[in-house]
């Protein structure tokens, strides 16, 4: 059978009788009495963003550097200080995901299945490289190795230097997953890979041999879009631990070295996981927030107030938790309790990408290519 992906929103589609209705996304309530005093250091339009297309691309950020691209092959690098333009390349290629930055090379994927490699200090071109199919993941990088995805199932080991594959690891997908893949996770030399499966890989980063599988959710449901499965947002390393979200209906706790699941809590999400303190969050697919106990994984807290609004994965900033939504607002809960104390608008087009923190600022990108650096005073 083709194999077919489907938009986050599928879960929409599983009320199909004359009887169902689409759920209206739940109205905005002032913030009352808001904490926090959020400002904008400088915004750009940085191509075209993401455009018509479900991704979901974010900057990349280090010292030398804000690094975007978009749909339209177009890459860019701006002054982290000042939002200045510091140089822009046409890769005439269909970016879909990235960019993201390993040694001194800039690395994103295309529709059409290239990793393409740029110098970061002036966007020149280093290499290309090509895959099976869709290269969906945001390349992941250790200076020696790049980590790249297919939507085929494929991951393959590219050398940094040259783009040459070193090894690779496949296996089987489903028929029927979401438009997406997660970005490989490299830490100590380990490889970890989230599948549209349902299962998370441990692989040895020098010859992508396995070191542990685990199935995270067994899938359940009558029919191929009810037993969607996929692992699809960012994993959370975080000591022995590994906190991964799946579509299937669980976050787990996991063990880094094993495999082994600490605890399980059912929550369906699409984004990965984030911890505030002593508290693991994550929206879910309906838009939910959860606070979970980051030993025991029971629910702490739960907000709401933001059902439907269509979230962007949450991000941790100044001891709060931000998640974007639809309209382009940012929303700032207190992780304690759940609370909403701020909230902040970029622009009016959707935050589907997940914010990005570096060295004491927030950057946003929209779908539409809006990048806004955010400090809280």
């Amino acid at each position: 059978m083709q194999r077919l992906t489907v938009l986050v929103l599928v879960a929409l589609l599983a009320a199909c009788s004359s009887k169902a209705k689409l759920r209206e996304p739940t109205p905005l309530q002032d913030v009352v009495n808001p904490q926090l005093n959020i400002k904008t250091a400088w915004t750009v339009q940085a191509g075209e963003g993401s455009g018509k297309y479900y991704t979901a691309l974010r900057p990349a950020v280090s010292g030398d550097g804000v690094f975007t691209a978009d749909i339209n092959g177009v890459v860019q690098a701006f002054d982290p200080a000042s939002g200045k333009r510091l140089w822009r390349v046409k890769t005439n290629a269909r970016i879909v995901s990235g960019p993201t930055l390993a040694a001194n090379t800039v690395l994103m994927g295309t529709m059409d299945g290239e990793i393409i490699a740029l110098k970061r200090t002036d966007g020149a071109p280093y290499w290309r490289a090509q895959m099976p199919s869709e290269a969906l993941a945001a390349p992941s990088g250790d200076g020696t190795l790049v980590i790249a995805r297919s939507s085929d199932g494929q991951v393959q080991a590219l050398s940094a230097v040259s783009g040459q594959r070193v090894w690779s690891f496949d296996r089987t997908v489903p028929n029927l997953t979401l438009r997406g893949l997660g970005k490989a996770l490299i830490d100590d030399n380990i490889v970890y890979i989230g599948m549209d499966n349902g299962r998370v890989a441990a692989l040895h980063m020098r010859d992508g041999q396995p070191m542990w599988e685990q199935l995270i959710t067994v899938p359940g449901g009558r029919n191929e879009l009810e037993r969607l499965n996929d692992v699809d947002g960012a994993m959370l390393l975080d000591g022995a631990d590994l906190f991964v979200a799946s579509f299937g209906g669980e976050v787990v706790r996991a063990d880094r070295n094993t495999g082994q699941v600490q605890w399980r809590h059912a929550v369906k999400s699409f984004t990965g996981p984030v911890r505030a303190g002593d508290v693991i969050v994550v929206s879910d697919e309906a838009g939910v927030v959860w606070g979970l106990d980051r030993y025991t994984g029971a629910a702490t807290w739960r907000n709401e107030d933001l059902k439907y609004r269509r979230l962007s994965g949450a991000q941790v900033f100044e001891g709060h938790v931000v998640v974007g939504d639809y309209q382009g607002y940012l929303h700032w809960l207190d992780p304690k309790d759940g609370r909403l104390v701020a909230r902040n608008r970029v622009g009016s087009k959707p935050i589907r990408a997940t914010p990005v923190v570096a060295d004491g600022r927030l950057y946003i990108e929209n779908q539409q290519g809006k990048v806004a650096a955010l400090t809280v005073h």
